[in-house]
């Protein structure tokens, strides 16, 4: 799975619109949607906005490698 249908399988796990997802995150919406698209790359700020956000702490090994760790608190949103 791509990086970008990653982050869209993160923000649908947690029942979030690209707006809302935006909103928990303090990213700018038309930069997002660039990123879902896979237009833009994302940057390493905005990764670590999300790996370190408590309610998305939990898919930050599936987002960056694919593997989970259930023992650890690490799962794939699908």
């Amino acid at each position: 799975m791509d990086f970008p249908t990653k982050l869209k399988a993160i923000r649908k796990a947690e029942g979030l619109t690209q707006r809302e997802f935006c909103e928990v995150l303090g990213f700018s919406e038309s930069t997002f949607r660039k990123y879902e698209a896979g237009i833009i790359e994302i940057g390493a700020p905005a990764l670590l906005k999300i790996a370190n956000h408590p309610r998305f702490k939990k898919y930050t090994l599936w987002l960056m490698t694919g593997d989970t760790a259930p023992d650890g608190g690490q799962v794939s949103p699908v």
